[in-house]
């Protein structure tokens, strides 16, 4: 890969009340509003309860859906109606200064998600049922082929068409058995669900909570180049059912089955279903801790997908892989009195295929919460990213 040096401005829109931090931890993806802890415990200053909300039970909204609820309340409907309005705005400008494939480019990336979610519990007294639906517009640039980075340092371009207006997500989501087990159906974003090291890892003890895992804005954060090519995600989400089923309140066993045509090139994120022999399975166990007052998680996750794969010179009848990923807090900065402190995150995956760019990986990182007094919201961070190419192509 050509050596490039690059240099990016990211401008964010707080759009219907999205707070900045939350909007540069993930720029391609929602925001993950964690599971609601029981209220049967109650949270201390003094006595760190540990993870309390199961990290396979978030479920996804875009933005803080603050204009929503003002809307609401100018209908004299009040706050909590079951109804949720929200989205996100977000842009960047990049620059390559030297190196890469196309050194000198500048290009620009424009990014809108609006959503809906009604709760059916609230409007209709049905118990655990949610929908959602969400409208995406894209309007960029080949900001990473420029650089020649096949893992992708910027996470708002994915595969062309670069200007496409689809309708992003639309599902129901439905809980079972005291929320131990729940089932979402539809045309949805497997990856919120799926190898997921960003996912919130939450406490009854605010101060022990980790937000986002990192605020690091490249690729492979969001989705482990070993999935390149065959994972539905942004901005191709896919029809297809997630079920989860979580024993405890720490530990959780996920599956999902899609349209699996993204592998033969199809944009899945613009078309309905295409259940046609081209599918794309994934399955996932993992936990949350905490270890003297230092929370955690940790997920490990195999894949497979079926049809006729095709590369330069080379065809193959479906792939298989595996992937798995953790994050620690290892460091608090002022104990039981705000969240923070440094956290790190480790990621991996392989897999068998003679048609996929990436054949192994391994990245990593730290971010730093909240470290100057009077910026609880703030985060830095750093990370690396390291893929072995697929020799074939």
């Amino acid at each position: 890969m050509p050596s490039r040096v690059t240099l990016r401005l990211l401008l964010v829109a707080l759009f219907i009340g999205l707070p900045v931090v939350t909007a540069l931890a993930e720029p391609a993806r929602e925001v993950a509003e964690p599971a609601k802890p029981p209220q049967s415990r109650i949270a201390t200053t003094d006595t760190p309860l540990g993870v309390s909300a199961n990290p396979g039970a978030t479920d996804q909204t875009p933005g803080t859906g603050m204009v929503g609820g003002v809307i609401q309340e100018w209908l004299g409907a009040g706050k909590d109606t079951g109804v949720w309005l929200g989205g996100l705005w977000l842009g960047d400008a990049n620059f390559l200064i030297s190196g890469g494939a196309q050194p000198g480019k500048s290009t620009l990336n424009s990014l809108v998600i609006l959503g809906l979610r009604l709760d059916a519990e609230k409007l209709s007294g049905w118990k655990g049922g949610k929908f959602g639906v969400e409208f995406l517009q894209f309007n960029g640039s080949p900001t990473n082929a420029q650089a020649g980075s096949v893992q992708g340092y910027n996470s708002l371009p994915g595969p062309e068409p670069l200007n496409r207006s689809e309708l992003y997500q639309l599902w129901w989501r439905q809980s079972l058995f005291d929320d131990k087990f729940t089932f979402r159906i539809g045309k949805v974003v497997p990856t919120y669900d799926f190898n997921n090291v960003l996912r919130p890892v939450t406490s009854l003890e605010e101060s022990l909570q980790i937000p986002a895992v990192s605020g690091l804005i490249f690729t492979p954060v969001f989705i482990n180049p070993t999935l390149l090519g065959v994972m539905p995600g942004y901005y191709n989400s896919a029809c297809g059912i997630t079920a989860t089923f979580a024993p405890t309140k720490n530990v959780y066993f996920s599956y999902g089955f899609y349209d699996g045509n993204l592998a033969r090139g199809s944009q899945t994120g613009m078309r309905g279903p295409q259940f046609n022999g081209y599918y794309f399975h994934v399955g996932e166990v993992g936990a949350a801790w905490t270890v003297a007052g230092h929370p955690g998680s940790a997920g490990l996750g195999g894949w497979g997908q079926t049809g006729l794969l095709v590369g330069p010179g080379v065809t193959e009848n479906g792939t298989t892989g595996f992937y798995l990923f953790g994050s620690q807090r290892v460091w608090r900065m002022r104990p039981h009195q705000d969240n923070s402190g440094i956290s790190i995150f480790v990621q991996g995956g392989m897999n068998n295929s003679e048609t996929l760019p990436v054949k192994k990986y391994v990245g990593g990182g730290l971010t730093g919460f909240a470290l100057l007094p009077g910026r609880p919201n703030d985060s830095c961070g750093i990370g690396a990213a390291s893929s072995w190419l697929n020799q074939n192509l």
